[in-house]
């Protein structure tokens, strides 16, 4: 079996436009929401309450929170649901291309009035909007990430899955790129009357106009139905080839060691979500709020991320080839857990200097992202790959229903829990503890209960191969 590295190219462009968004939507959205909840309850901006009684900053955290999570509450229960109808849907273009045409379009109509919403003070738009956002990069996102395994035989897939992770892994520099020369912090750290709208609302315009064109070259070099026919006899070599012991089939229910093996690795992913979403959540405000930095530093902090997590997609395969899936996932944990404790020692240089804006950003938290960025790539290109190996190619949207279910349920959890966690600390060093301790659940939930694969190692990408020449 050989991958095609051209089509999977291809498939990457829907991770693209995926994490394009979220990149904007994390990056943007909870700084919006402190300043917004700053001017309801105490009747001035973040900037001036940051000056005058910064505590109180901490204490409108636990609203954000609420209003992060309550999308993702319904987003939990539509991932499942559209992924089963996605398998079950028959069309002239394919099973999952009318639900990613339709998310796209109108995620990306609504996107850009998000910001335009929160420049006017008005809550109830801004809330609305991001939960239309969500809901719909819900019918566009399972059917999107269901089309890789749709079309790549199971021995292959963690090879794909390093691939469509590097296209989306760029999607979303392209986003911290705009954050950098778009600064939130300009916007937010001045008077109401010196903000410009302009410059809140073009990251947003931009991430709508690329989701656009990524869906539309996704629509027009992917033919869904003739591939799936003319890859039928790989993709049934692939189930023979599946890394677990107990045999996949459609008739029947799943076997109790298939079954048990599901529910360890979602569990598992449900904790390494709760530290993963936290930090993306509320890394924004702990800059520009704790560190006193400018928002710049953040998305510079995330490139470095960014180009640790190529690295980590690109050599996760090679690892697995060598100690097998679940042990990559593992010492990817183990890295990402190390970088945490590094992190809740962190302080702001501007205590110590007297310094603001880029110049009070610990140089520490680079090397944290760095290991963040490798440790979670080495996580998440071999976790998706392990839950659609227990399920048969009629099921994959509903199996990756299952996976990203997982991931919502903690995103609905997680930023309210930790939003009590720093109101009730009024501490924003509970940040990387709280993480910290997620992680150290998650290791130990995957290495102890995550059994039954068979022996032999799945073959799986070498080295630099995941960025390697398309085939024709």
């Amino acid at each position: 079996m050989k991958l095609n590295y051209k089509r999977t190219f291809l498939i990457g462009f829907a991770f693209f436009g995926i994490l394009l968004l979220w990149q904007v939507y994390d990056s943007w959205c909870p700084t919006f929401l402190t300043d917004i909840f700053a001017r309801r309850m105490y009747g001035i901006s973040s900037a001036e309450l940051k000056s005058g009684d910064p505590e109180k900053i901490l204490n409108v955290q636990w609203l954000v929170g609420i209003i992060m999570a309550c999308d993702n509450l319904a987003a939990l229960i539509l991932l499942p649901i559209f992924g089963s109808l996605s398998d079950k849907t028959k069309t002239p273009i394919g099973k999952r291309m009318p639900y990613i045409l339709t998310g796209t379009a109108v995620t990306a109509v609504a996107f850009p009035f998000i910001p335009l919403f929160f420049h006017k003070n008005n809550i109830a738009g801004m809330v609305i909007m991001m939960v239309i956002v969500l809901l719909f990069m819900m019918m566009y996102r399972n059917p999107a990430v269901s089309l890789m395994p749709d079309i790549t035989p199971k021995p292959l897939r963690a090879k794909a899955n390093g691939v469509i992770n590097i296209m989306g892994y760029l999607g979303g520099a392209f986003a911290t790129v705009l954050g950098i020369f778009l600064k939130l912090s300009d916007y937010i750290n001045v008077s109401d009357a010196a903000r410009k709208l302009w410059i809140i609302e073009i990251p947003f315009i931009a991430a709508s106009v690329l989701m656009v064109i990524s869906a539309l070259v996704l629509f027009f070099t992917i033919k869904e139905n003739k591939i799936e026919a003319e890859m039928a006899d790989e993709l049934a070599e692939g189930e023979r080839l599946a890394a677990v012991e107990d045999p996949v089939t459609d008739e029947g229910p799943m076997s109790t060691a298939n079954k048990r093996m599901l529910l360890a690795i979602l569990g598992a992913e449900f904790l390494w979500f709760m530290s993963d979403n936290a930090l993306g959540t509320y890394i924004g405000n702990y800059v520009i709020y704790y560190l006193n930095s400018a928002s710049s530093a953040t998305m510079i902090m995330t490139i470095v991320g960014g180009l640790a997590s190529v690295i980590g997609f690109a050599t996760a395969g090679g690892i697995a080839d060598k100690i097998g899936r679940k042990w990559t996932i593992s010492l990817g944990l183990g890295i990402t857990i190390l970088g945490l404790i590094v992190m809740s020692f962190a302080t702001p240089s501007g205590k110590v200097t007297g310094a603001h804006g880029e110049f009070a950003f610990p140089v520490i938290l680079y090397v944290v992202w760095i290991l963040k960025g490798l440790g979670m790539a080495l996580v998440h290109n071999c976790s998706f790959p392990m839950v659609v190996e227990l399920c048969s190619s009629k099921k994959i949207g509903k199996f990756t229903g299952y996976y990203y279910a997982a991931s919502m349920a903690a995103q609905t959890v997680t930023p309210v829990l930790l939003g009590m966690v720093l109101n009730a600390s009024g501490a924003w060093r509970a940040l990387p503890v709280y993480a910290v301790i997620m992680s150290c659940f998650s290791f130990l939930v995957f290495t102890l209960l995550v059994k039954n694969i068979k022996t032999g190692k799945v073959k799986n990408v070498k080295g630099l191969e995941a960025l390697g020449e398309a085939d024709d």
